[in-house]
């Protein structure tokens, strides 16, 4: 099983962490990968791209000349897509990218990345960000610390109350927050480091806090005449 040095706010050693072997040790599926990422890239286009056809273009609606005895070619409309100013044939029409990936396929599309941000000593682990206020320069103070570079994905397991660390990395613009729910592979490959937090991998890993209710005791048997047994 994979270890991994998990620092504090200051860049120091705080402890070492083992990762779970079916998330960040499965294997590294780059067609699954690249299949995951056009879909989504695909899905944030807005498909309002429309040119106008030979009908929607205003006029070209009488024959420009009889259709015999003139010694040039037949034509029906001026606006036809061999006229200039006339229509676009076969031109881009307002529709819908979405391409269609099931949740096994991004399951194991997001496994992969995780895999290949970690076997390429992108990730980075610390116990807690450390900003309780927003200020950029804990942010920038912080990523000094852990000496990260280029682009940073900065992964937190949910949105923090106050909003202090996001308000704190706004504005460096190398640096993009994102949480452990909605982590997406594109992302994931884009960045130079990935910088997440211990409460981050047990999101990741599924180790999440058990909702299970605690068992209720059987109440204490008690006598006829109400009092306690022994």
């Amino acid at each position: 099983m994979t270890t991994i040095d998990v620092f504090d706010a200051k860049g120091m050693r705080a402890a070492k962490r083992e990762m779970a072997a079916e998330v960040f040790e499965a294997p590294v599926n780059v067609p699954l990968m690249h299949q995951v990422v056009v879909a989504g890239l695909a899905s944030i286009r807005s498909g309002t791209h429309k040119v106008k056809t030979r009908g929607d273009v205003r006029g070209g609606g009488k024959k420009p000349w009889r259709q015999k005895g003139t010694g040039r070619a037949r034509q029906g409309s001026i606006r036809s897509p061999q006229w200039v100013g006339g229509g676009v044939s076969h031109g881009p029409v307002v529709r819908d990218h979405d391409l269609h990936i099931n949740k096994k396929m991004k399951k194991g599309a997001l496994r992969s990345a995780l895999t290949d941000t970690l076997a390429s000593g992108k990730l980075a682990a610390v116990t807690d960000l450390g900003i309780d206020s927003p200020r950029t320069k804990d942010a920038v103070a912080l990523i000094d610390a852990l000496e990260l570079t280029g682009r940073v994905l900065v992964v937190l397991p949910e949105p923090t109350p106050s909003g202090a660390a996001e308000l704190s990395f706004r504005n460096l613009p190398q640096v993009k927050i994102a949480y452990a729910g909605g982590l997406g592979v594109y992302d994931l490959l884009l960045a130079d480091r990935v910088l997440v937090t211990t409460a981050t991998l047990d999101l990741l890993e599924g180790k999440a806090p058990s909702t299970e209710a605690p068992r209720a005791e059987a109440p204490a048997a008690t006598s006829t005449d109400g009092s306690d047994e022994a």
